[in-house]
């Protein structure tokens, strides 16, 4: 199967390439031109004239089945937010729940522009079983937590993952070990997962410093830093590490991070709302810390559009340093691109647009007042556009939405579905 998509500006995030007007030919899930014209014949041909091609964005910290929460729990302090609305409504989700939430937030994902994601919950089975049908990109991991003996069920059952799901789908589904943080995790056990994450050669996926609750709970328990901790049972010297959020790092913490495999997802919107903090985002860059996007789940975010974390992300670095030429716009669209693809160790198959890639590619639509007119392209996708904006998403080189409409999603189906789920879930509560 050949489609060809012709007559498109082309922003390839690759080095720093100019955007070019052109065709790009995809064959099967992979790209294989990409010319000024290309007059091959093709299967299917997707006009992209007045539009943007560029790399599909990357989620890379998320909990899909949250979307079953959004709105639920707003304005409320973190511990509260969690304690008396999240963990309560979670306990009360079924498997099935689980399944039908994940495929709202891929729903909401495609729509705008997101073609990966990396996922951390439980039931995974009912997610990777939605990532198959759906057809997006996603690294999966079962989230641990060790405050209390489960007879090794989690690590059964995340272990479980890895073995019935890494590489499938096409292999548009990995995996990763999901420790869920240094304070619910002991050092026995986080020595543990390194073990195993070194032996299988898989990635590890961990909350760290995303409150300040967090960083007092360590230091009174180990008298150390959340990143000093992990870093002291040998994290990182053995494994590639996505970190999610790194808002309370000190200097020495970057320090200790400086050459590490992997890196940090960035959670602007999240820790906004939940006044967790402004993550020195700047300096772990400067230090040569890959750092990448993410939006956290629905339920504490509410928006799961990655455009508007390119947006939080480059306007805090900015006010934080009391300096415009912070992070600028083809840094941070970089963020959401290549660099989460970094995090998720998918970088050699996506986050740019080059030949021999996968074909994760999106179209944006230009052909409205508040994109034009185009100046400096990178400006107006960091600054102006938003997820609606995204006409066309195309994952491993299936259209999985063409002209605003999703191909693999009954979207009347679904809603039907989550109203119904969602209401029983927050009742009472």
């Amino acid at each position: 199967m050949k489609t060809l998509i012709k007559n498109v500006m082309i922003l390839t995030m690759h080095g720093d390439q100019d955007p070019v007007n052109g065709d790009i030919l995809i064959e099967g899930d992979t790209i294989i031109k990409l010319e000024t014209s290309i007059s091959d014949e093709v299967d299917v041909v997707i006009e992209g004239r007045g539009m943007l091609a560029m790399p599909g964005l990357i989620n890379a910290h998320q909990h899909t089945p949250m979307s079953l929460l959004k709105g639920f729990s707003d304005d409320l302090k973190l511990m509260d937010w969690l304690e008396q609305k999240m963990l309560p409504a979670e306990a009360n989700m079924t498997p099935e729940d689980i399944y039908w939430g994940a495929k709202l937030s891929m729903a909401e994902m495609i729509k705008s522009g997101t073609t990966a994601f990396a996922d951390m919950y439980i039931h995974m089975n009912e997610i990777a079983s939605a990532v198959m049908e759906v057809g997006m990109r996603a690294s999966l991991s079962r989230g641990m937590v060790f405050l209390e003996d489960d007879g090794g069920r989690r690590l059964t059952e995340a272990l479980d993952l890895v073995h019935q799901w890494n590489g499938k789908a096409e292999g548009r589904i990995s995996t990763m070990l999901g420790p869920h943080s240094p304070y619910t995790c002991p050092p026995e056990s986080l020595k543990r997962i390194a073990d195993l994450a070194d032996e299988l050669k898989l990635p590890i996926h961990i909350h760290l410093a995303e409150t300040v609750e967090e960083v007092i709970k360590i230091r009174d328990k180990y008298n150390m830093s959340p990143t000093e901790y992990l870093y002291h049972v040998g994290l990182f010297e053995k494994c590639h590490v996505l970190l999610a959020h790194g808002v309370h790092v000190t200097r020495k913490d970057i320090g200790r991070l400086k050459g590490m495999r992997g890196g940090i997802s960035h959670n602007p919107v999240s820790n906004l709302k939940l006044g967790c903090g402004i993550a020195p985002i700047s300096e772990l860059i400067n230090q040569g810390i890959t750092v990448g996007l993410g939006t956290d789940g629905a339920g504490s975010a509410t928006t799961i559009d990655m455009f508007e974390e390119i947006k939080a992300a480059a306007w805090l670095q900015k006010l934080d340093y009391g300096d415009p030429a912070k992070l600028p716009a083809r840094q941070v669209l970089r963020m959401a691109t290549s660099e989460s693809a970094k995090l998720l160790n998918i970088d050699h198959q996506v986050g740019t647009i080059e030949i021999g890639k996968k074909a994760d590619i999106i179209l944006i639509d230009m052909k409205k007042a508040h994109l034009q007119p185009v100046h400096q392209i990178e400006s107006l996708l960091a600054y102006s556009v938003n997820g609606g904006d995204v006409d066309t998403t195309i994952v491993n080189g299936k259209v999985l939405m063409q002209n605003r409409v999703l191909l693999t999603i009954n979207e009347e189906e679904l809603f039907e579905e989550v109203t119904t789920r969602a209401k029983r879930i927050v009742k009472g509560i």
